[in-house]
């Protein structure tokens, strides 16, 4: 398919912008730290890099979960604080450390392998502990954690690392959940402060705690979906926030009573989505069903080849947002945006 009719993913950079300040509002007085895992959502690295610089509040902290997408912020974020929470390799421990970017440890072999390095390199890492709160998504578990500690003052006071921050996850499974992890939070900052730490970044709340939870919020919030516009699955809207994205597609053939259009699974929709409602010049029309490389529409009258036909997107006929399309099959509205292909062209809109 040629350029001109690939189906397209038109991204609003006024509404990303809109959505960063309303998070920040939101959140004040702690800062935001703009987690860019999954190539910021499926919106790119660099252009979200780019935009977060210009806002009227720059950002000032990225989370690039691995180490790569996090070299990748760096060389258009040259003064900002950037952070890698995924375990990596040796060699990219010392690229993180040649950069200056920060590091989430949650193990003491890797915290181990840090301090290898730092006294390798002759360069303090600047890391953030890890206590498991309950999730079990990787993190120190807290009978371990006066050790790990203990290790970690002791590397500091030889000039090898520096403790910045301590972080979690948390599981968002109920309230109470929640407050139980918050205050295994509270308690391992406790001990890290009285072995001699003093971190000046607490981060446990990620995009609906740090929205909806403020009593939870650290003196950082790491919040990605909910910047993009991506709200949380069965969830509420998020007030002041839209959808920045939305997807498009063309109309390549028609046949009796439906339409083909050019986006299909492999372009990373998803084929089980049969049956969505997408927006046409004539209205609202069902999806039939999802193909490789295209999809088939209920037709409409007057159809041509070359009318767009919107999958997603606000204030849009059919669904309007990604979310929408993930509950049908549930998931979140991230994997809807991060599954879809290079074959799908990001454009970037005022």
């Amino acid at each position: 398919m040629d350029g001109l009719r690939a189906p397209t993913l038109e991204i609003s950079r006024a509404r990303f912008l809109q959505n960063l300040a309303a998070v920040q509002d939101r959140i004040a007085p702690a800062q935001l730290m703009l987690a860019m895992k999954d190539d910021a959502y499926g919106h790119g690295v660099e252009w979200a890099t780019t935009a977060a610089l210009d806002a009227a509040r720059p950002v000032g902290f990225f989370g690039g979960y691995d180490v790569q997408t996090s070299l990748r912020i760096r060389e258009r974020a040259q003064d900002a604080r950037v952070f890698a929470w995924a375990d990596s390799s040796d060699d990219e421990i010392a690229q993180a450390l040649a950069a200056s970017v920060e590091l989430g440890v949650g193990t003491a072999e890797y915290l181990h392998h840090i301090i290898d390095a730092s006294s390798r390199l002759g360069a303090a890492a600047r890391i953030h502990l890890k206590i498991d709160t309950g999730l079990h998504r990787n993190g120190i578990r807290p009978e371990d954690w006066p050790d790990v500690v203990g290790r970690a003052m002791r590397a500091q006071r030889a000039g090898l690392i520096d403790v910045v921050g301590v972080w979690s996850h948390l599981a968002e499974a109920s309230d109470a959940e929640d407050d139980e992890s918050a205050r295994e939070f509270r308690s391992a900052v406790d001990v890290l402060r009285a072995a001699g730490g003093d971190p000046e970044s607490l981060h446990l709340t990620a995009s609906a705690a740090s929205w909806w939870r403020p009593e939870l919020r650290g003196t950082v919030c790491r919040i990605g979906a909910f910047c993009y516009g991506i709200r949380s699955a069965d969830g509420p809207e998020i007030p002041g926030a839209s959808p920045i994205a939305s997807l498009r597609a063309r109309v390549v053939d028609e046949r009796e009573d439906d339409v083909v259009i050019g986006l299909g699974a492999f372009h990373g929709l998803p084929s089980v989505l049969a049956g969505a409602t997408v927006g046409t010049p004539g209205g609202v029309r069902d999806i039939v069903r999802i193909d490789e490389t295209t999809a088939v529409v209920r037709g409409w009258t007057g159809a041509r080849p070359g009318d767009t036909v919107t999958v997603f997107g606000p204030g849009e006929q059919g669904e309007s947002d990604a979310t929408a399309l993930a509950e049908r099959i549930g998931t979140v509205g991230e994997e809807i945006i991060t599954r879809l292909t290079s074959a799908v062209r990001r454009v970037i809109v005022d």
